[in-house]
């Protein structure tokens, strides 16, 4: 992966926690935000951040519980709170900003546009997560509260994965995604990654894993937030990620929503086909 430029790391405020974002280009001219998923780091967007950073300002935040960003307390992570973060950076520039969001990116970013949706002028979600898509979350109740109990406990014990170098996490981050060039997983890695002694650690949260999440939305709340949305919406799938199946046609109900599949691409639709995806964005993004 080219390194043309070097990006600027910074830090903001919110919700009592430090959180780090890199950014390139001139701050004065259209925000760009990049938005990662879970498990993910601000620093997998470099190559799509410099091919924007001629003429954008471009952000890329790691969300809390991931990258350089601080841990939340108590390990709670809950949606809204990622929202929540995002707002907070979005609300630092004095115009609407476009943003380009991956999986469950692209649900906090259909929560803080839904709601403020006068901030954001134009959206690109990639394979993004729209909970209740396929399995409604049931009510609250106590099988369903014990349930939750015994995940958040699990966690106390769960093995932190370590390896004994570099060479070892590269290969990992290739077993996630093998269509990633050994370039592009050595430059993913380098920075997932911090020492733990002799040893390396991925740098995210553990607490943040989805499946340990309170807050959870159904299918007609999250319509009802991405129908708010007010700024053009790219929904972009992967033609081979399994993982998004059957979004299609419920994405082709939206208003003001367009889905388009990007062929020969899984789940990490911007690793797998990024001239595509750099195209589709900067189309979109005039258009909007």
């Amino acid at each position: 992966m080219a390194n043309s430029q070097q990006p600027s790391q910074h830090f903001f405020e919110s919700q009592r926690l430090r959180l780090s974002y890199w950014a390139w280009g001139d701050e004065d001219a259209q925000p760009l935000i990049l938005v990662h998923g879970g498990r993910d780091h601000a620093r997998s967007w470099d190559g799509i951040a410099e091919a924007f950073a001629a003429d954008h300002y471009v952000v890329a935040p790691d969300l809390r519980g991931h990258g350089d960003s601080d841990w939340s307390p108590g390990s709670e992570y809950t949606t809204a709170q990622y929202a929540v973060d995002l707002l907070t950076l979005v609300e630092r520039f004095d115009q609407p900003v476009q943003v380009v969001c991956h999986s469950f990116g692209g649900q906090v970013t259909f929560l803080a546009a839904g709601a403020y949706p006068d901030r954001f002028a134009s959206i690109v979600a990639i394979e993004g997560r729209v909970p209740g898509l396929f399995e409604e979350p049931e009510p609250m109740n106590p099988e369903r509260f014990r349930t939750y109990v015994e995940q958040r406990r699990s966690l106390e014990t769960r093995q932190v994965r370590r390896y004994p170098n570099l060479a070892s996490a590269v290969q990992r981050v290739r077993e996630m995604n093998p269509r990633l060039s050994p370039e592009q997983a050595r430059h993913i890695a380098v920075h997932a990654v911090r020492e733990d002694g002799n040893e390396l650690i991925w740098k995210f949260d553990n607490w943040s894993r989805p499946g340990v999440r309170r807050d959870e939305y159904t299918l007609e709340e999250m319509r009802g937030f991405i129908e708010a949305i007010a700024c053009p919406v790219l929904f972009l799938m992967g033609s081979e990620a399994g993982l998004m199946r059957g979004m299609e046609r419920w994405v082709e109900g939206l208003s003001g929503v367009r889905p388009v599949t990007v062929e020969g691409a899984g789940h990490w639709v911007h690793h797998d086909q990024p001239e595509r995806l750099i195209a589709l964005a900067r189309e979109h993004f005039g258009a909007g």
